[in-house]
């Protein structure tokens, strides 16, 4: 059963992360994931997740929640994970399955993916936010992705990767501009809808493109 914790928590800057073992009351001998997502409220483009398993008490110069780390730094940063990193898993779930599912459940399945994908597979997982229905034991962490290491390089590696799916996608259906605002609702991703309308890479079941005509 999912629980979550950390709401009492202060935020941990660079370096200065929680051991989740001795916060969580987790065994040391456990092997733990981090899981995070990004993409959940864009209007175009897949929700990305990433699960990441770090060595115990591994430090990353420069990690800490994706949001707050520069573009070009963010990359670096990424990199320094893919290297120090015991497993790493990314998985996508395209806008035709979250018009399907719904944004939530479209989000949960692209965790489970990720978890599935990770060599060696981990006994827990702890998730960025709210309590989370995983495949193995997990735990939702509040503010995780600034409390956690794991789930830090989890929210890097997952926003690393979508971004540069958006500029791929930025490419295919030019006018969009989505690789400058990675398919956010931004003005001017606003105004390209009432110009062009919605592309295939847009999610129809959210009321900014269900509402303008269709490709």
């Amino acid at each position: 059963m999912p629980r979550a914790a950390g709401a009492d928590r202060t935020p941990a800057s660079c370096g200065a992360f929680l051991d989740p073992c001795e916060e969580f009351q987790i065994d040391p001998a456990c092997l733990i994931a981090g899981i995070d997502e990004v993409g959940r409220g864009a209007l175009a483009g897949p929700v990305t997740a990433a699960a990441v398993v770090l060595p115990h008490g591994v430090e990353i110069p420069g990690l800490a929640d994706s949001k707050t780390i520069p573009p070009k730094r963010r990359e670096q940063v990424a990199a320094a994970i893919r290297t120090a990193a015991v497993a790493i898993s990314i998985a996508h779930m395209e806008p035709a399955t979250i018009d399907s599912l719904g944004i939530a459940e479209a989000t949960r399945q692209a965790m489970l993916r990720a978890l599935a994908g990770l060599r060696p597979a981990p006994d827990i997982a702890l998730v960025d936010g709210l309590p989370v229905d995983l495949s193995i034991e997990s735990r939702g962490i509040v503010k995780g992705d600034s409390l956690v290491a794991a789930i830090a390089a989890a929210s890097v590696v997952a926003k690393v990767e979508r971004d540069r799916l958006m500029a791929t996608l930025d490419e295919a259906h030019p006018g969009y501009g989505f690789a400058v605002h990675k398919g956010y609702g931004t003005p001017e991703h606003l105004d390209a809808l009432e110009r062009l309308g919605p592309c295939a890479a847009h999610r129809l079941s959210f009321a900014p493109c269900s509402q303008r005509r269709l490709f």
